[in-house]
């Protein structure tokens, strides 16, 4: 979530946060709250589960800490998921009481992903965040989508290097890249999806001269998926388009940089300013 490229970003807008507590750490609180910080303010704010169970017992403080209001839920059948249920209730009454902006659901279960489309349906922007195991549908269905694992709190990130060295024999040495450059990633460049959603926006906003504004594209992929540069191991959209090695990126000296497909052999050498 690139604060330069968000389509619905001011202070006064009004996000309710509902967290599946059974599937989301308490120690992502924190992060997930500075991030929609970006998008307005959480002012509704809630957790579900069986506040009883031992399995939920860091998240007391957090509550407290957070002002996130805990919603009891009892398990009445065995096996079956009532926590669920109650979000979803909650969410349509608020769709239909309050007057809010979007929703954020954080939680890991693909079960949501009806209430998701339901809400987008509403004209809400519903903002999601989940661990790696997230079906896609759920990831695919928000407005955006950041995985836990990518968000800095106080762990580190794994960059784009740090994925490919993890991938390759540690008695293989390369020259440094120079400094502020990204090293090319391999992973990235065989991510058929990313690279089509990338490519796409880059052809979507060019211009005649193949060019396109790297903030333009930025947003246009986003309009295509809830892509974050950071579920990729890249701080940013420049530096996503330039690890997959498969664009090229110029720097104007207004400090303004563009973006262009190499597999367009048409475009211009550089942006016709």
């Amino acid at each position: 979530m690139n604060a330069d490229t968000l389509p619905n970003s001011a202070p006064d807008r009004r996000i309710a946060l509902l967290i599946d507590a059974d599937n989301v750490s308490h120690g992502h609180i924190a992060a997930m709250l500075a991030e929609l910080s970006k998008y307005g303010t959480a002012n509704i704010r809630r957790a579900y589960g069986d506040w009883g169970s031992s399995g939920l017992k860091g998240w007391r403080g957090k509550l407290l800490d957070f002002a996130i209001r805990p919603i009891q839920q009892f398990s009445y059948t065995t096996g079956k998921n009532a926590t669920d249920i109650a979000l979803v209730i909650d969410a349509m009454e608020l769709l239909y009481t309050q007057k809010l902006d979007a929703f954020c659901i954080a939680s890991s279960d693909g079960d949501f992903t009806p209430l998701i489309m339901q809400l987008k349906a509403n004209g809400q922007d519903v903002y999601g965040f989940g661990e790696r195991k997230t079906p896609s549908s759920f990831v695919n269905a928000c407005t955006t989508f950041l995985y836990l694992d990518s968000i800095d709190d106080g762990a580190s990130s794994v960059s784009v290097e740090e994925q490919d060295a993890k991938q390759k024999p540690k008695a293989e040495s390369k020259p440094k890249a120079k400094a502020g450059s990204v090293s090319p990633s391999k992973s990235l460049a065989m991510d058929a999806k990313l690279i089509a959603i990338l490519r796409g926006a880059v052809e979507a906003v060019a211009y005649d001269d193949g060019w396109a504004s790297m903030a333009a594209a930025g947003s246009a992929a986003k309009r295509q998926a809830p892509i974050d540069p950071r579920n990729y191991g890249a701080k940013n959209f420049p530096r996503l388009f330039e690890a997959t090695g498969l664009f090229e990126i110029f720097k104007a000296e207004s400090g303004q940089s563009y973006v262009a497909d190499k597999s367009n052999k048409d475009r211009a050498k550089e942006p016709l300013l």
